[in-house]
C-alpha cells in the first residue's frame, strides 16, 4: 500500500516574519499572494487535512483546497510565552528557554513540550501509513519538523537544526511498513 504525504508549511504571519511566538493569527497580505501562485503547481490529492489555526484554514482557502480540520496537525502551544519575541523570552526566562531548546520534555512557557508535538506527528504517520493515496496536509514548522526526524530516527533535539520556510512543501512517502523522506523545502510542482 503507497502512501504520499506532503506537508505544506503555513504561509507566514506577523508573528513569523517578527520572530515572535505565534499566536492563532491570520496571514500577512504577501503570503495570500504567495499561497495563490503556489496553488496552479498542487497536486491532486485523496485527502486535505488542516491545522486548526487561522493561518492553515486561510492557507488552504487561497490554495483554493477544502480541507478536514485535524487535530494532530495543530501548532505547539507555546502558552504563556504566545505572541512575545525570542529576544523578550530569552531576556525574561533564559533558564526556561534553555530548558525549551535542549529538553525534548520540557515546557517552561506552561504549553506543550516538543515530545508532545512528536507524539501528534508518529500518531499521524502511523494513522496515515495504513492508508494510500496521496494526502496533502497544512500546517506548521514544529510539527513538520517533528515529523523529519521521527522518519529519519533523529533526536528529537534536532528539530532545532531544520528550517522550514512559509509555504513549503516537505514530501514523505510510506510503503505500508515505514516512511522515507522524499524532499523537504521545495516548492510546489517540483515533486
Amino acid at each position: 500500500m503507497l502512501a504520499r504525504l506532503t506537508m505544506i508549511a503555513t504561509g507566514a504571519t506577523q508573528a513569523t516574519r517578527k520572530g515572535r511566538f505565534p499566536t492563532d493569527e491570520a496571514l500577512e497580505p504577501r503570503s495570500f499572494e504567495r499561497a495563490g501562485a503556489l496553488a496552479i503547481s498542487l497536486r491532486r490529492a485523496d485527502r486535505v487535512w488542516t491545522s486548526p489555526e487561522l493561518a492553515a484554514r486561510q492557507t488552504a482557502e487561497v490554495l483554493g483546497l477544502d480541507p478536514t480540520v485535524e487535530p494532530l496537525l495543530a501548532e505547539q502551544d507555546f502558552g504563556r510565552w504566545a505572541g512575545k519575541s525570542f529576544e523578550e523570552v530569552q531576556a525574561e526566562d533564559p533558564e526556561g528557554m534553555a530548558a525549551w531548546l535542549s529538553d525534548p520534555d520540557a515546557a517552561p512557557h506552561d504549553g506543550e513540550s516538543l515530545t508532545a508535538v512528536a507524539r501528534r506527528g508518529a500518531a499521524l504517520l502511523e494513522r496515515l501509513a495504513a492508508e494510500s493515496g496521496h494526502t496533502i496536509a497544512l500546517t506548521h514548522a514544529v510539527p513538520i519538523r517533528a515529523a523529519i526526524v521521527h522518519v529519519l530516527g533523529a533526536p528529537l533535539s534536532s528539530v532545532w537544526k531544520i528550517d522550514i520556510e512559509p509555504l513549503s512543501l516537505t514530501e514523505f512517502r510510506s510503503d505500508g511498513r515505514r516512511w522515507v523522506l522524499h524532499a523537504s523545502g521545495v516548492v510546489a510542482g517540483a515533486i
